[in-house]
């Protein structure tokens, strides 16, 4: 292709005035336009042109390095604009980006994030490690392929001087920070106490009342067997020493002490205890007390559960406190 100016046209006459002499002045030159003018030579076939472009298609997304973080690019799909999202790899995790990118765009019902092999990844999961491999970030259904460019590899040096900032940056965070976070934990639990004692105070009063029934009937019982124990004491006095002689007698107290051995031993083989009356009042207690709980529908199983989970608050609560006082302590 050649580029050549058009031929100069003949140069205009100039035509005189009048000047308050008589003078004739020639009148002032006008500019000619020029034009350019385009030629074309050869054979277009033999000289094909190629196109280039670098705008990003509108639904890519994009993942640059800017100062040092990563700058993750897309399109929002309700406003179809470009909005970019800066994340810090050590403190970002995928959950809160994804949570960044829902608050940003209301149209965003459902987001989430998978390996190139389809397999899910976890919310806790650092973006830092996100952005080693290649993803796919699915949005309402809609997958993308996000490529993630190769970091520069660092040096020795320049890596150990990197993992010592971190961890003093991490040390730090937990210094300023722990307190804060004490004392909201804290908070959490004590609001938790207060819930749980909240389910309790009504089964408490339903337990009590079956506990007192219980302790009734167990105490009826203890006296129904020593008045048992009087009766078979006072039969064999009267017995050996008004109607009969001890030489009668004998074998009948063998035989009734054999059958209570055979009992006790009956005993230890159902229950897989030893016959001891404060063993026997326990388990006598245990069984009417589940007895009375299902007339009176009371769960057992319910309240159980929330006394565990009270005495774990409980104690979490302490700990807690311990660990404040002892920082406290640190900072005077």
């Amino acid at each position: 292709m050649l580029l050549l100016r058009g031929a100069w046209t003949r140069r205009p006459r100039l035509l005189p005035t009048h000047g308050p002499r008589g003078r004739a002045h020639p009148r002032p030159r006008t500019p000619m336009p020029q034009v350019l003018c385009v030629k074309l030579c050869g054979n277009l076939k033999y000289y094909p042109s190629h196109l280039y472009s670098t705008v990003v298609p509108p639904d890519e997304i994009t993942v640059n390095y800017r100062h040092g973080l990563p700058l993750i690019t897309l399109t929002l799909p309700s406003r179809k604009e470009r909005c970019q999202f800066v994340v810090k790899p050590m403190s970002s995790t995928v959950g809160s980006f994804l949570q960044d990118l829902q608050n940003e765009d209301k149209g965003v019902k459902t987001a989430a994030i998978f390996t190139a092999d389809g397999s899910e990844i976890p919310a806790s999961t650092l973006m830092e490690i996100l952005l080693m491999n290649d993803f796919k970030l699915v949005i309402n259904k809609i997958t993308y392929d996000v490529q993630c460019p190769e970091k520069e590899e660092l040096s020795m040096e320049h890596a150990t001087e990197m993992d010592n900032v971190k961890s003093l940056v991490h040390r730090l965070f937990t210094a300023l920070h722990l307190e804060e976070f004490q004392k909201k934990r804290e908070h959490h639990l004590l609001e938790r106490i207060d819930h749980l004692k909240g389910q309790l105070q009504p089964l408490e009063q339903i337990k009590a009342g079956i506990e007192t029934r219980s302790e009734a009937k167990i105490s009826g019982l203890l006296w129904t067997g020593l008045a048992l124990l009087s009766v078979q004491g006072g039969a064999l006095a009267w017995l050996t020493w008004w109607v009969y002689s001890w030489d009668i007698m004998e074998p009948v107290t063998y035989f009734i002490t054999f059958t209570n051995s055979m009992v006790f031993f009956a005993y230890f083989i159902v229950t897989r205890q030893d016959y001891t009356y404060s063993a026997v009042k326990s388990r006598q207690f245990l069984h009417f007390f589940h007895k009375k709980s299902k007339k009176q529908h009371f769960d057992v199983v319910q309240y159980n559960k929330l006394k565990e989970d009270l005495a774990k608050a409980t104690e979490s609560l302490k700990q807690v406190r311990h660990s404040l006082c002892y920082a406290k302590r640190g900072t005077q």
